[in-house]
């Protein structure tokens, strides 16, 4: 990311900066906020199972478009249900992954793993999928469409004329069709007629900060922040507040996404069926995330006191588990009902064959996992590059406009196969590296190549290496300006410029013939330094932030 001038800005929560001494007060006050409202985490750099430090937050919460930000909470459900169709195809996953695990162990051994249940037949046909779905706005969209300002043909041609025109009557006329023009170019993401071509949108249309939004990924294990996200909202609240701007609240959306996904692990654990099954939680060795891990423990303890939550390493699992007569998953004297994994989603997890007998004991066990195995792979960025290719959603989606809808969102994601197409793209990153982000099939951040940096990453590969990692276009988010707070920084902290990336949390739970629950669970936004790559807040790179709904970029 770069914070050039040109890279427009969002307009702000409210006018900043803030006096000096009222900037140390609230600041502090915000602080102990957090602590005291378990918006924290273990230090990295100073582990204690002991101590919490707050997590890094945004003093006020970061500007997002309403109309934006509604479209992303109504297509959800579309997503999930794209997710649940794609985990359920057999055929999809082993085709487009063939090349892939040719290369990347730890997307071999999940696989192994998938086709060994498979070969058996899967004990539990229900799957818990808890999804998020994370996107970031776009304020470059060369494919910007002006199909809707074809609405107004007498602002298209005046436009039209305009950039051609040297006298004054017509110069005045370029700019009243500028004034309607832009609110048509705010409403649309379609693709661009050839009769007008996009860059003289950018002459003649006066821009907003942003286009549209593009999804990042899709994630299907451990994804979480669903106490931190709706956390942050309720730090940035008190602080507008304290500040005097309690009238801004009503334009932070509802955030309940700590229970939505703990709801829908009870929705699993009901349709399991016996009243003394506990819920599994699957943990690293070492937690630093531990508030977001045990408030979703504590939720469901304190709302359904019937359902006991355990908590247990893979290596914890292949030392205690076992499986009963009917293939039930058996920890001690308790049976798993369900199985939320927080771990196992990168190869550190796995430090033995025991950790991996672990994973498999659970796939074929009779529990209900979020994620089953095939959901793990349906997450892979191969998975979700091949989604993106023209005519491959029809698979998965039956209503064009779902699939309209759906396209949309994709950036250009690029196969890197040794084949025309994998070659064509290699050569295109050679080119213009600075256009691009290049990712492997992990998860949990700080994995993907950036930039100038790509074709020394790619160089180094051999043309059968490359098939483990996709290429996908560069988004370039709008910046926000604010102050970021974080254990033992700066006081008063200043105002830096930054990118957002917002996350939204789904819900499906079904088998491959039927979804039985479906819905939108909450959100979360997470904010960096625009300088800044990755944006991971447990990795130490972000900070947690709440949208702040906007309608336009000009309004005061």
């Amino acid at each position: 990311m770069s914070s050039e001038a040109s890279t427009p800005v969002l307009r702000g929560c409210i006018k900043l900066p803030l006096e000096e001494d009222e900037l140390l007060e609230i600041t502090a006050k915000a602080k102990d906020y957090a602590l005291m409202h378990g918006a924290a985490m273990r230090s990295k750099t100073d582990f204690s199972p002991d101590t919490l430090n707050f997590a890094p937050f945004l003093l006020v919460p970061s500007s997002f478009p309403r109309k934006e930000f509604e479209k992303a909470v109504a297509l959800q459900p579309i997503i999930n249900r794209l997710m649940h169709n794609v985990a359920h195809d057999e055929e999809f996953i082993t085709t487009t992954l063939a090349e892939t695990i040719k290369v990347d162990e730890f997307t071999a051994n999940l696989f192994n793993i998938y086709r060994k249940v498979l070969a058996h037949g899967f004990t539990q046909r229900v799957s818990l999928g808890m999804l998020r779905s994370d996107l970031m706005l776009e304020s470059d969209c060369p494919e910007l469409s002006m199909n809707i300002l074809q609405q107004n043909e007498d602002a298209t041609v005046a436009g039209a004329a305009a950039a051609a025109a040297k006298d004054k009557e017509e110069r005045e006329a370029m700019e009243a069709a500028d004034v309607k023009a832009e609110v048509y170019f705010n409403q649309t993401t379609t693709k661009c007629k050839p009769k007008i071509k996009c860059k003289d949108r950018h002459a003649n249309v006066k821009q907003s900060a942003y286009c549209c939004w593009k999804q990042v990924e899709i994630n299907t294990i451990a994804s979480g922040f669903g106490h931190l996200g709706p956390a942050s909202k309720t730090i940035q609240s008190f602080v507008l507040s304290e500040l005097g701007h309690a009238e801004k609240l009503k334009n932070m959306p509802k955030n309940n996404a700590l229970a939505g996904l703990c709801d829908g692990m009870v929705k699993a654990w009901d349709i399991y069926g016996k009243p003394k099954a506990v819920i599994l939680f699957i943990i690293e060795d070492v937690s630093y995330n531990i508030c977001d891990q045990r408030f979703h423990e504590f939720y469901i303890r304190e709302t359904y006191p019937h359902i006991k939550v355990l908590r247990r390493t893979l290596t914890e699992v292949h030392r205690e588990g076992k499986l009963g007569q009917s293939k039930e998953l058996l920890l001690g004297p308790h049976e798993v009902a369900v199985i939320y994994f927080r771990a196992g989603y990168e190869p550190g997890h796995y430090h033995s064959q025991d950790e991996w007998d672990a994973r498999y004991l659970m796939e074929t066990s009779l529990a209900i996992k979020s994620p089953s195995i095939q959901y793990h792979l349906a997450g892979t960025k191969k998975v979700q590059q091949a989604l993106a290719q023209p005519s491959v959603l029809e698979r998965f989606i039956n209503d064009p406009e779902e699939i309209k809808a759906v396209g949309k969102i994709f950036t250009g994601l690029y196969s890197l196969d040794d084949n025309d197409a994998g070659n064509a793209s290699y050569e295109m990153a050679l080119r213009t590296p600075e256009k691009f982000v290049l990712k492997p099939q992990r998860e949990g951040g700080g994995n993907n190549v950036y930039g100038v940096d790509i074709p020394d990453a790619l160089k180094r590969m051999t043309r059968v290496e490359r098939s483990a990692w996709i290429l996908m276009d560069l988004i370039h988010p709008p910046l926000t300006k604010g102050y970021m707070v974080r254990p033992g920084g700066e006081m008063p902290p200043p105002i830096v410029d930054m990118v957002s990336e917002l996350g939204i949390f789904g819900v499906v739970i079904g088998d491959a013939d039927n979804i039985v629950h479906n819905y939108q669970a909450g959100h979360m936004l997470r904010t960096k330094l625009s300088t800044a790559n990755e944006g991971g807040v447990a990795a130490g790179l972000g900070a947690l932030d709440s949208p702040y709904l906007i309608d336009s970029d000009n309004e005061d």
